[in-house]
């Protein structure tokens, strides 16, 4: 099947479309849905922000290991915009009616003291932002979606974002370059280990995928604000969101992330 650009009126329906798969949490069958280009994936994600009129909060970056990319036939990364409501605390406590499908990842957030720019170097992002520990819900307007849907339809769904609960903040410049190369973490749910994993999955840096995600906004005349939150990659791959008590220990002295999920 070969990609195509959509034209404007196929971009409102389809956004149109998954904007009521979010709204009334009853997800759709991604075999029904056309192939499309990256800019009209892109195109519809931005309308489906629109659609769900509150603030942004951030962005979610996905796709930032080659064995992710692999999964899903990507040569990059992509992103996808964050409500404000979506990031939470550690400490949460969640219902999982919220979720449709959702999985749990271990990220790092940066957060934006001012305005980041597609011509920030790596350190002058650390200067420019906080870090924490994070974990990120991945969620899906599609049914059975991972890792079974196209990457067209990855990026128009936002990037199968869900929430994003996050630990204490820091100043990212109290880190060198190499030791955010370095982090581990433990994911945990009820006391059990389910996954570990490091910080190099990410691009080798989570940094990196900030850096990306600057120069990517910008071909569209795109920036990450003062306040919003990016979460950067995660270090491991998903597991099934349950119910329970969960906990990410990470080390490099930054905060464990707890929350928990009530059926």
């Amino acid at each position: 099947m070969t990609e195509k650009k959509l034209t404007r009126d196929e971009v409102d329906k389809l956004a149109k479309t998954l904007y009521k798969a979010y709204a009334k949490q009853k997800p759709l069958d991604m075999h029904e849905f056309p192939e499309f280009d990256d800019d009209s994936a892109y195109a519809i994600q931005r309308e489906l922000t629109d659609l769900k009129a509150k603030k942004l909060g951030g962005y979610k970056i996905s796709l930032t290991s080659e064995e992710t990319q692999k999964m899903f036939a990507a040569t990059e990364p992509l992103y996808g915009a964050q409500l404000d409501e979506r990031f939470f605390k550690s400490g949460v406590k969640l219902k999982q009616s919220m979720f449709m499908e959702p999985l749990v990842e271990v990220e790092l957030v940066f957060t934006a003291k001012k305005e980041l720019a597609a011509t920030d170097s790596l350190e002058e992002l650390m200067v420019k932002t906080t870090v924490a520990p994070a974990v990120e819900l991945p969620d899906c307007r599609f049914k059975d979606w991972f890792p079974a849907l196209p990457k067209h339809l990855v990026m128009a769904d936002a990037a199968v974002g869900g929430a994003v609960v996050y630990g204490d903040e820091v100043p990212a410049e109290d880190f060198t370059l190499s030791e955010l190369t370095k982090i581990h973490t433990e994911l945990f749910r009820d006391r059990t280990k389910v996954a570990e994993g490091k910080s190099s999955e990410v691009l080798g840096n989570p940094i990196k995928a900030l850096k990306w995600l600057t120069e990517k906004l910008a071909e569209t005349n795109q920036v990450v604000h003062a306040g919003e939150h990016v979460s950067t990659g995660t270090f491991l791959l998903p597991v099934p969101l349950t119910p329970g008590n969960w906990e990410a220990e990470f080390d490099y002295g930054l905060s464990d992330v707890k929350f928990e999920v009530e059926k």
